[in-house]
């Protein structure tokens, strides 16, 4: 494998790379030289903020299976172009949440004591003691937009400083804000309250320029603001004529929208406390980042798990094993289908039986569909653009669940279009080995490794024997044999040792009583 590593990164974070078996590390200073050659031939790529990895860049990856930010934000990268490749991008997003929760601290510590103008005065030679009187962080109210991990570790530093909590965010439990000593309250009443405001959203459609002067005027008069979380989520004009107007006493922002930023007009408004995207600009958090995010690249190569990936669900160790043998199910029940169907696919229906339909089963769904896309393109479908494929196909996904009451966990999957539909089942035997147990109506169970030839046809003496015979005539071995019936119609499923010619399959169908014959490789 190779790993080009397109930004300084802590040299522990290179040591988890370089321990990697059979891998080769490309340096920042390799990747420099000449960086759509450094990533031609890679499997993995690491940057920070600095380096672009856009259209061009990822188009020139030919073999990259996955991008890892050592950082949080992903605006660097070409997301949509990476996930129609089939590139997992991940960032990390929690190791440098105390980072950015202390600098969050200390810049409300700035804005309360004046401390730039008091060492700027200082060091003027001034002595402005009474002008720069202060106010106590103790007893005021400290409202909190986004409460995940940094927002989390800035509550647990306001608590020691004497703060009233409020918070806004949709996808926290009102047990655990009382845990964190946070009230809970609807965004507009947290602009009401709040002395200070800091934000710790990631940005959306619906974040973008939540702070504008529609949201500034619900504030209370003399609010202090906080943003070191994107630049994008302030409406800076707005800001800046707040800080003229005195609306909002003071603002310190460690984001901009442009950065570095030009934007002259706010960098001369008063009581602005500006620095330059520091957040995460610690020994230990850029230590923690790159760590971080070599053992999630490391993890992904060698064992396939995505964790904090952006374009694919995030799932844990434990988890990975669990659905592990489901996704290969899935992906066998989808190439076993799609080789037995011939009209214009226009619906792939996934449904979920059992245990399983409690557990994340987008991967399990993305793992049938990639095998189902795959068989009918020459184009690289996987997990991670599947539905995006179906989508440029024109094909309609569909998953469902049954009522979790099954013995076992069965993946039940359909294609369907105009003219005709596959139906089939499967489940999961001795804890690794997939079977087929269920196709087009008839219950018949098969494995689902190696070739196959599938017969449909009239329930009546004779038939197996006839197919078994012709086959023997050719000189192909059966391995095994799979049969059922069901209302008067069977259907058998014969595992060979090799393929079988297109004269021989010819020949099948014209054995009495037999519907159908296609061959099946796994």
């Amino acid at each position: 494998m190779k790993i080009v590593v397109a930004e300084k990164i802590a040299g522990e974070a290179m040591k988890v790379l370089e321990a990697i078996p059979n891998c080769t590390v490309l340096t920042p200073e390799q990747f420099a030289i000449d960086p759509a050659q450094a990533v031609s031939d890679a499997d993995a790529l690491i940057v920070r903020s600095a380096v672009q990895a856009d259209a061009e860049l990822i188009e020139a990856a030919k073999n990259i299976r996955v991008i890892g930010r050592a950082g949080v934000g992903v605006d660097n990268i070409d997301v949509e172009v990476a996930t129609r490749r089939g590139i997992v991008v991940m960032n990390a997003p929690g190791a440098s949440a105390v980072s950015v929760a202390e600098l969050t601290m200390g810049l409300m510590i700035g804005m309360a004591r004046h401390i730039s103008k008091a060492d700027h005065t200082t060091r003027a030679g001034k002595w402005e003691k009474k002008s720069l009187q202060g106010t106590e962080l103790a007893g005021k109210t400290l409202g909190i937009i986004g409460l995940g991990r940094i927002g989390t570790e800035t509550a647990l530093r306001a608590h020691a400083f004497g703060m009233r909590l409020v918070g806004s965010d949709p996808y926290l439990s009102p047990s655990r804000a009382k845990e964190l000593g946070i009230e809970l309250l609807p965004i507009d009443a947290v602009y009401a309250q709040a002395d200070y405001i800091s934000l710790h959203v990631a940005l959306t459609h619906q974040t973008a320029g939540m702070i504008d002067a529609e949201s500034i005027a619900k504030m209370k008069p003399g609010v202090r603001l906080v943003n070191c979380a994107r630049g994008e989520l302030v409406d800076e004009a707005a800001v800046e004529a707040a800080l003229r107007s005195g609306h909002i006493a003071a603002a310190a922002l460690d984001v901009f929208r442009e950065e570095p930023t030009r934007n002259s007009g706010l960098l001369s408004a008063p009581n602005l406390l500006a620095t330059p995207h520091l957040g995460a600009s610690t020994k230990e958090g850029q230590e923690a980042v790159g760590i971080q995010i070599a053992k999630q690249i490391r993890d992904y190569l060698q064992r396939g798990i995505a964790q904090n990936a952006v374009n694919l669900p995030s799932i844990s160790d434990v988890e990975y094993k669990q659905i592990k043998p489901y996704m290969g199910l899935a992906g066998r029940l989808g190439r076993f289908a799609a080789q037995l169907f011939s009209s214009n696919l226009e619906k792939i229906e996934v449904r979920f039986e059992g245990e399983i339909g409690g557990w994340k089963t987008e991967l399990i769904r993305s793992a049938a569909v990639a095998a189902v896309l795959q068989s009918d393109t020459d184009e690289p479908t996987n997990i991670i653009n599947a539905q995006a494929a179906a989508e440029e196909r024109g094909v309609v996904v569909r998953e469902s669940r049954a009522e979790p009451n099954a013995r076992v966990n069965l993946i039940h999957l359909k294609l369907s279009g105009s003219t005709g539909a596959v139906e089939c089942c499967g489940t999961i035997v001795h804890g690794t080995s997939p079977r087929l147990i269920h196709l087009n109506g008839i219950d018949i169970e098969s494995h689902l490794e190696g070739i196959f030839i599938v017969v449909s046809n009239l329930d009546a003496p004779g038939v197996v024997g006839s197919i078994g015979t012709l086959l023997g005539k050719h000189g192909i071995n059966i391995a095994r044999l799979s049969l059922g019936r069901e209302d008067g119609q069977a259907l058998a499923i014969v595992q060979v040792d090799e393929c079988v010619p297109p004269e021989v399959l010819n020949a099948l169908r014209h054995v009495v009583s037999v519907h159908s014959v296609a061959m099946v490789k796994m």
